[in-house]
């Protein structure tokens, strides 16, 4: 069981956001899972261009550190994702990598996958930034199985009152891993979604080369 954490905040070591996802992936470990963590501030990933060549190829223009965490991230049963609240919504850092994920949603590649989402906030908005990240997970092909949020508000002490909360997500996604979980109303989403993908990729077939036959290697499209 193998489970990465990715962190967007640009504060590294002191980050805030840090501290929740490393609990997360603490309390997995504690669970038996190979754990691995990712600071995305110190990756190159450039912006996508929406020019659709990993549709047709499966290969990105540029030559970056995209690969090789999507790579990294494919691998992994689960992942944990984390990113402060900038503007109502996650950082820079952050939403360059999943603007990088088209293909990724277009194949349903996380299918199979679980993983949950961490947030801070200065002020407000720490659970939806941590709502909006799980809601990425799931158009990957992804289910979740919680979040934590944390509003600062000038409380030196408010992370570390929800490292517990953190830490019990951690095991409760190395639990879903182990016991293949199933959530009702996810997996109908999963279903509406890729029929939904399935049928785009098959319109667009004669220019989506890679993911037409992304899907056809999976039985579902012909």
């Amino acid at each position: 069981m193998n489970i990465i954490g990715l962190n967007g905040s640009p504060h590294g070591k002191f980050s805030q956001t840090l501290r929740l996802v490393m609990k997360v992936l603490e309390g997995a470990q504690d669970s038996g899972a190979d754990i691995e963590y990712i600071d995305l501030s110190e990756l190159d990933i450039n912006f996508c261009r929406g020019c659709g060549v990993c549709y047709a190829n499966g290969k990105c223009i540029y030559e970056d550190d995209y690969p090789e965490l999507l790579e990294k991230m494919l691998y992994a049963d689960g992942i944990v994702i984390g990113s402060p609240n900038y503007i109502n919504n996650v950082t820079a850092q952050t939403k360059v990598v999943l603007d990088r994920m088209a293909d990724v949603i277009h194949c349903q590649m996380f299918s199979g996958k679980y993983g949950c989402s961490v947030s801070t906030a200065g002020g407000s908005g720490a659970e939806e930034i941590a709502n909006y990240l799980n809601r990425a997970l799931h158009q990957m092909g992804a289910s979740t199985v919680g979040l934590v949020g944390v509003n600062i508000l000038g409380d030196p002490c408010a992370v570390t009152k929800k490292e517990k909360d953190a830490s019990k997500l951690g095991t409760l996604l190395a639990d879903a891993i182990i016991n293949c979980e199933v959530y009702p109303d996810q997996e109908k989403l999963h279903r509406e979604r890729a029929e939904y993908m399935k049928n785009l990729v098959l319109v667009n077939k004669d220019h989506w080369t890679h993911e037409y036959e992304f899907w056809k290697k999976s039985g579902d499209i012909n």
